[in-house]
């Protein structure tokens, strides 16, 4: 029968642990149902929580038979859930022991619960000593204690007594979560083995010693007073583990594959146990057990302290509540007052999750974290607090706007309806942007409110200067945009049309058009930002809020467009004449809301060419100086030589002053306008060399070479002499919001979809047409009853089939409809076009296939 605990407790040496969501307490005592002096015996119970009632209440008991000697002593060492290989399910254990009369010897017996009420024996082993230190129970069930510097355990396969045949001080047990399982021991060899860590693990089940500095390192052997192992596996015959350690510096620390990962410190000292708690999405919690009763909560993701109690009897995680996730038990001492060992406790996972029995006035307080801990968490809760009200007061401001949109539409409405003229607000009061202005009121705009118009919405972008450069038997053409020129690096590219003659044409030149950010001119010193793609497929509507509208800051620097094109071509005349055409995306919001930007095209000027006076000069003659002349120079460098970007990583060592390193090689300049470049342009070689190092960390960095492949692998040859062996070098795959290749997968999946949804929309439309016809025929019946007319009914009937088989075959559909369909389809199939254009890098009509710098 199911009762609450009893508040009288006679119980001694009360030992307890969670297993299946329930409590099971062992008891060492005299049996009342016999003569007291006749046998001893080990009872046990096991509880259950109940939320309604807010107690544990007792599900079953038991009790059997240790000792019939009345001069036996018995007692519990130690009890704990393991795994039962055999069974392959958890099972509980208790070990207890029994001296003799003498006191020469001592037997041990490990217990299982087999049943919900029935104790078993398992192990039963006899020692001239008495355990004494740490006794674990592992898996198996095994039996490991450590005696005199040296570790023994047993198990039912051990066959007895085993004691591992090195010698070890400052012993730790454990298990490694390998497959089944590895049970290991951990400590200092003594004395210590040749050609041996002086950290050495030994593994139980195979015999086979290993170097301990993998789990722990070997400074932390001597303060380690308790540990748990997270993770491990082998990779290449190589332990790697995650193991967590409690030490006697009052530090919980975290060890990755046997180097420190990260540190907390924990208020209190002389760790006994760690336990890990899930609590579902919320995280994992270490609880961390000390002796004179403290308790500390640690959270796994951030290594912080949650919580600390004290005056606690024992911890215990389990998932008591039944709710799919662990929760914490905290069992407090009844402090002299004669009460259950159940009667003042706390269930908690910290995250909502709280039951509490018996914590009044005289309940312990729980330990406050430190100081600095403390400080963290109100930092970071005021951040979160902060972000949260700025979202909270755009998205009321959004509703108020919208609110007042909603009430001046109704009001025009009603208005319109009742014939009287309608005041409107401007746009700009109500924080909007209109999204088309009539005819009448930009007549009415004076001059002055174009003086005041927003540089996000300026028509068209102003040019500061138009520059040509030939080298590499290629002809670059640049233009730089005024910083005031507010048009977005995406989409932006640069053409060049032939001069035509009197009967023709202009003809297009094959380009390659590249996007370059330029600084404002200022004191600050000129840098060149790496180039971006200049093509991009439509971009989601902006908002009609106009604060969103300038979020770009084109103020901050000047756009760069570059196109180079082969020279030869070109000069197949005595004089050429090149006009430069601007593509540019320009945002259509203004003309109708919701579609995508249109492309816009700008005449820039003429680049004249005369085969007579051409003459290449070097590139960069003198990067010292801050001209003009330099910078353009240096962008058609960045224009026509090829890129490579490679990551760099060294994983054991840091890489070292790479920079210095490379400045110091012979012939490297770096060139003034752009600090971040520098220059190789020696004698021997054919093209100049243009580098630019980023370090990432101390271990990592991106190196970015512009020049031909043999310049490229002879600088890499050299530069391996310098880096460490462990280093590799990869090409960096550039981030991009998406490549050419889904851009034009996506464009044919569209043009697959839309002409299949246009074609299924005319046979359903004819479908639903012949649907209305055959039921407006089903009306039409025969007056009489004659054979001639029931005849000529069948024989209409099946030419009616014949005629609907032959139209089905070769269905005849509505033109309207069918013009709307190849119209949308046509517009589609443009886009899956442009994306095949832009997936084989081919650029007719000047559309910009972005290279990194």
């Amino acid at each position: 029968t199911m009762e609450k605990l009893s508040s009288d407790d006679s119980n001694r040496n009360v030992h307890g642990l969670s297993h299946g969501g329930k409590i099971l307490l062992f008891t060492c005592k005299r049996d009342p149902a016999v003569n007291v002096s006749e046998r001893s015996g080990l009872t046990f119970r096991s509880f259950y929580f109940e939320r309604e009632g807010n107690a544990f209440l007792n599900a079953t008991e038991g009790a059997t038979v240790i000792s019939r000697k009345p001069s036996a002593h018995v007692d519990i060492v130690t009890c704990k859930c393991a795994v039962d290989v055999q069974k392959r399910v958890k099972t509980a254990f208790v070990l207890v022991t029994k001296m003799s009369e003498k006191g020469s010897s001592f037997k041990y017996s490990l217990l299982a619960l087999r049943s919900s009420h029935r104790l078993e024996p398992c192990i039963e082993f006899k020692l001239p000593y008495q355990m004494k230190g740490k006794v674990s129970i592992l898996q198996g069930p095994t039996v490991m204690w450590s005696h005199d510097n040296s570790v023994s355990y047993t198990s039912p396969e051990a066959e007895g007594v085993r004691k591992i045949p090195i010698q070890m001080s400052k012993c730790l047990f454990g298990e490694l979560p390998i497959q089944k399982g590895q049970l290991f021991a951990l400590g200092l060899s003594e004395p210590l083995l040749a050609n041996h860590s002086p950290t050495l693990g030994y593994l139980c089940e195979g015999g086979q010693a290993f170097d301990g500095s993998l789990v722990l390192p070997h400074p932390y052997i001597c303060i380690t007073q308790c540990m748990r192992v997270l993770t491990a596996d082998r990779v290449d015959d190589v332990l790697r583990c995650t193991v967590v350690a409690a030490t006697s510096n009052q530090q919980l620390v975290l060890f990755e594959n046997g180097t420190v990962k990260d540190t907390c410190e924990v208020p209190f000292g002389q760790a006994e146990d760690i336990q890990m708690a899930d609590t579902g999405r919320n995280g994992c919690l270490f609880v961390v057990s000390f002796k004179q009763g403290h308790v500390c909560a640690v959270w796994k993701e951030t290594f912080q302290i949650a919580s600390c109690w004290s005056d606690v009897d024992s911890a215990h995680v389990d998932d008591f509540l039944g709710c799919g996730t662990e929760q914490i038990l905290l069992i407090f001492r009844n402090n002299g007052i004669s009460s259950g060992p159940l009667e003042k406790f706390i269930i908690t996972d910290l995250c909502g999750i709280s039951y509490s029995c018996g914590q009044g006035s005289e309940a312990p307080k729980a330990s406050l974290p430190p100081q600095e801990n403390s400080l963290l968490t109100l930092q970071a809760l005021e951040s979160r607090l902060q972000s949260g009200l700025i979202v909270l007061q755009e998205l009321e401001r959004e509703v108020r706007v919208k609110d007042r949109v909603l009430q001046q539409s109704i009001q025009v409405l009603t208005d319109v309806l009742s014939g009287r003229e309608t005041v409107l607000s401007q746009p700009e009061q109500e924080g909007l942007v209109a999204l088309w202005d009539s005819d009448e009121e930009s007549n009415d705009e004076t001059p002055d409110d174009k003086l005041h118009e927003t540089p996000a919405l300026s028509s068209r972008p102003k040019i500061d200067k138009l520059w040509h450069r030939i080298t590499e038997e290629q002809l670059v053409v640049g233009l730089i945009l005024t910083a005031d020129s507010a048009i977005p690096a995406s989409g932006v590219s640069l053409s060049l049309l032939t001069e035509p003659g009197q009967n023709s044409t202009p003809a297009v030149i094959q380009t390659r058009s590249q996007v370059f950010w330029l600084p404002a001119r200022g004191p600050s010193t000129p840098t060149l930002s790496s180039p971006s793609p200049g093509f991009a497929f439509s971009e989601p509507a902006a908002k009609r809020s106009r604060q969103h509208i300038a979020s770009d800051d084109f103020s901050a620097g000047r756009l760069a467009v570059t196109a180079v094109t082969k020279l030869a071509p070109l000069l197949t005349s005595g004089c050429v004449k090149c006009r430069a055409m601007l593509h540019y995306a320009e945002k259509a919001e203004a003309v109708f809301p919701g579609s995508g930007p249109t492309t816009a095209v700008l005449h820039c000027g003429e680049v004249s060419l005369d085969i007579r006076n051409l003459c290449q000069k070097p590139l960069l003659q003198n990067p010292q100086i801050k001209t003009d002349e330099v910078r353009e120079d240096l962008l058609s460098l960045l224009t026509v030589l090829d890129n490579w970007v490679l990551r760099i990583d060294s994983p054991d060592y840091s890489l070292g002053d790479i920079d210095g390193w490379i400045k110091r090689r012979e012939g490297f300049k770096k060139i003034d306008v752009s600090p971040e470049y520098l220059l190789l342009d020696s004698p021997g070689s054919s093209a100049p060399m243009l580098l630019r190092w980023h370090q990432i960390n101390p271990f990592q960095g991106d190196l970015s070479i512009h020049s031909s492949q043999l310049q490229m692998l002879q600088f890499l040859d050299s530069m391996l002499s310098y880096l460490p062996d462990s280093c590799f070098i990869q090409p960096v795959k550039r981030a991009r919001s998406q490549s050419a290749a889904q851009k034009l997968a996506c464009a044919l999946e569209k043009e697959v979809l839309s002409l299949r949804e246009g074609l299924s929309s005319l046979l359903c439309a004819k479908d639903e047409e012949e649907r209305k016809e055959r039921r407006a025929g089903h009306g039409e019946t025969p007056d009489s009853g004659s054979a001639e007319d029931l005849v000529r009914c069948c024989r209409e009937a099946w030419q009616q089939n014949v005629e609907k088989n032959r139209l089905r075959l070769n269905p005849v559909v509505d033109a309207g409809r069918y013009r709307e369909m190849v119209r949308s389809i046509s517009q589609v199939k443009m886009d899956s076009d442009l994306a095949a254009l832009c997936q084989v890098n081919v650029n007719p009509v000047g559309l910009t296939v972005g290279l990194y710098g």
